[in-house]
């Protein structure tokens, strides 16, 4: 009688194939997640494209450049991880955030002035009867990937479905938490009209998007869409979806002008002397959509902060400010609601209207919502975190309350 296999033995060709099935499946994911990523990053300016930004002001040595240096943009190794290990322990909420579900039915009829704020900076302005989607991001994550990358707090408040007919969507750059390949990809046939800073468009491009509906825009140009003037605002940030294409793409905030109504866009900025000059040329606006959240002393020079978008508003000439990209994304080392309860705070002092929507919420001139909404938590204020632009004239930091 032959003797028989022991039990190890008989183990040995299924770890064998176990091992070999995960590392096929591994590869295989690696593969799938590997074009997954270069979707998302999207695609260079290349040919006529790149050559009109070779003519742009704003660029030098074949990159966009602010108009004044970055000394803090939170590029170090420390920051980064910073970022992964500390912060506040009230980074993300603990419980359900209170959203306003809206659909279709809400916005049968334009409205004069509405903006309704769909979480961080994805708004939908709505003035003189032309309605433009402003940084669509309904994706999970604001990351290359849906398995990684810092994943949103609440599912949209809007499903796209829901959306009205558009005028043109607008971008204000080209990072992840402000331009989403999902998104874009289910509004490319969808919008007449996609208005974006110089560069952008190649990413639009590779993601369905007709050429013919992009207008590129550098800083000051301008596009008419349903009736109003989209303007291109000068703003003190950067860009880039991988690691080889940093500015490579302009950054830019947004002047929406009607006949009657005027709404500001700040886009993701550090403070700077031209918000001034937006506010001469282009103001006074009934309403502001200021970044507030995001902010660190380490990427001062890129973000604002609460105090200092309070600034903004002052500068541009605006009626009633709302603060934007806050609420959605862990995106910061500081707790979530300490963006509301700053700006809350400097508008206090410099005697600032100011709005707080929920998520899903709209804002027009009959409905302004002022009652904090979310939970008290502790913060730190301006004067335990201070988050200063470098480079600002006297002038320009005694705006900052």
């Amino acid at each position: 009688m032959a003797d028989r296999p022991s039990r190890a033995g008989r183990r040995w060709p299924r770890l064998l194939g176990l091992l070999l099935a995960v590392a096929a499946a591994a590869v295989a994911g690696a593969v799938v997640l590997r074009f997954a990523v270069d979707d998302a990053l999207g695609a260079g300016p290349s040919g006529d494209r790149l050559d009109r930004i070779g003519r742009s002001p704003h660029v030098r040595g074949g990159r966009f450049v602010n108009t004044l240096p970055t000394v803090s943009d939170g590029s170090s190794i420390g920051t980064f991880w910073d970022f992964l290990q500390g912060g506040s322990p009230w980074r993300r909420p603990r419980r359900p955030v209170p959203v306003v579900a809206r659909t279709a039915a809400d916005f049968a009829e334009p409205a004069d002035l509405r903006v309704t704020w769909l979480g961080h900076s994805t708004l939908l302005i709505e003035v003189d009867g032309s309605r433009v989607l402003v940084d669509p991001v309904w994706g999970e994550r604001a990351a290359p990937a849906a398995v990684f990358g810092v994943e949103r707090f609440y599912p949209p408040p809007l499903a796209l479905s829901g959306l009205p007919p558009l005028d043109a969507v607008v971008i204000s750059h080209d990072h992840y938490d402000h331009l989403d390949m999902p998104t874009v990809e289910a509004l490319a046939d969808r919008v007449p009209r996609w208005v974006v800073p110089l560069g952008v468009g190649a990413h639009l491009e590779a993601w369905g998007v007709d050429p013919s509906r992009i207008t590129e825009l550098d800083w000051w140009e301008e596009a008419e869409v349903g009736g109003v003037r989209l303007v291109s605002t000068p703003a003190r940030h950067f860009s880039g979806r991988g690691l080889g294409d940093r500015n490579a793409t302009l950054w830019s905030g947004w002047a929406v002008v009607g006949p009657e109504h005027r709404v500001f866009y700040s886009g993701d900025t550090a403070l700077m002397p031209e918000f001034a000059e937006v506010g001469e040329r282009l103001g006074p606006f009934d309403m502001t959509l200021i970044e507030a959240g995001a902010y660190d002393a380490a990427w001062a020079d890129v973000h604002l902060g609460p105090e200092q978008a309070v600034a903004v508003h002052r500068m541009v000439r605006g009626e009633l400010m709302v603060p934007v990209h806050w609420g959605l994304f862990d995106l910061a080392l500081h707790g979530w609601t300490e963006p509301a309860e700053r700006v809350l705070s400097a508008a206090g002092r410099a005697e600032v209207d100011v709005a707080f929507p929920r998520p899903g919420e709209s804002v027009t001139p009959d409905a302004v919502p002022t009652e904090p909404w979310w939970p008290e938590v502790p913060w730190q204020t301006a004067i335990e975190t201070p988050a200063v632009s470098t480079g600002l004239p006297d002038s320009v930091r005694a705006l900052v309350p």
